[in-house]
């Protein structure tokens, strides 16, 4: 793809992420359900913290384009490294934990992640940005142009630490407020609840050898190493 039409779509897709986060985050406070968007507010939910990290993603990227169409290379090769990482680490494998997990969740009892009482609050397009739009998304910037992905000790060590943070932050809003973030946590035990947490961490590792294997199966080895 020519770093022109590259360019424009990243800026593209970092002005719609930017437009739904804004729009989650803006939900009005009277007519939220008094069960969610209590302590943390809406940055205790993953998806949410997701839209932020793919406006970031996308707005490095289109940053990295706009250096190589003004011909600041050695300015441009730093910042498609951190762009490199941000998405070979976060953007894609989270982006594709969310949606795959959210819609196998809520297949299965929506009201273990996403109850009713929010279809009054969150219009059915915002729903579809958040948990359906993140997939092909991701798939596309993979298709668009190559990412040199990091050591898979040191990807793996990233992603691990990423989660644990974010395990942290959940298990830190549950200890103030007695509630869980999602309410599907409370129907497990400790041993079950520490079983869950390892089981998704394992499947977001998944998630990120799948995108590195479709970037080196497109783009080939020579372009996926550092």
């Amino acid at each position: 793809m020519e770093i022109s039409t590259l360019a424009t779509y990243h800026c593209l897709a970092f002005v719609w992420y930017f437009f739904v986060a804004y729009s989650i985050t803006h939900v009005r406070t009277e007519e939220r359900p008094s069960e969610v968007f209590l302590y943390g507010g809406q940055w205790k939910y993953l998806t949410v913290l997701n839209l932020v990290l793919q406006a970031v993603f996308y707005g490095v990227s289109f940053l990295a384009d706009v250096l190589r169409l003004i011909k600041k290379l050695r300015c441009a090769k730093c910042v498609i490294s951190s762009r490199d990482l941000l998405f070979s680490v976060l953007a894609f494998p989270v982006s594709t934990f969310v949606s795959i997990s959210f819609w196998t969740l809520y297949t299965y009892n929506r009201e273990l992640v996403y109850p009713k009482s929010l279809d009054g609050v969150i219009p059915l397009w915002l729903n579809h940005a958040m948990h359906t739009a993140v997939l092909p998304f991701a798939v596309l910037e993979i298709l668009a142009t190559p990412h040199r992905y990091p050591a898979k000790k040191k990807g793996l060590i990233l992603l691990g630490f990423v989660s644990f943070l974010y395990i942290s932050w959940v298990l830190w809003i549950y200890s103030v407020t007695g509630e869980w973030v999602y309410p599907l946590f409370a129907s497990f035990s400790p041993a079950g609840l520490a079983a869950f947490f390892a089981g998704s961490l394992a499947i977001i590792i998944s998630f990120y050898n799948f995108g590195e294997f479709l970037n080196r199966m497109i783009w080939g080895q020579s372009k996926f190493c550092f």
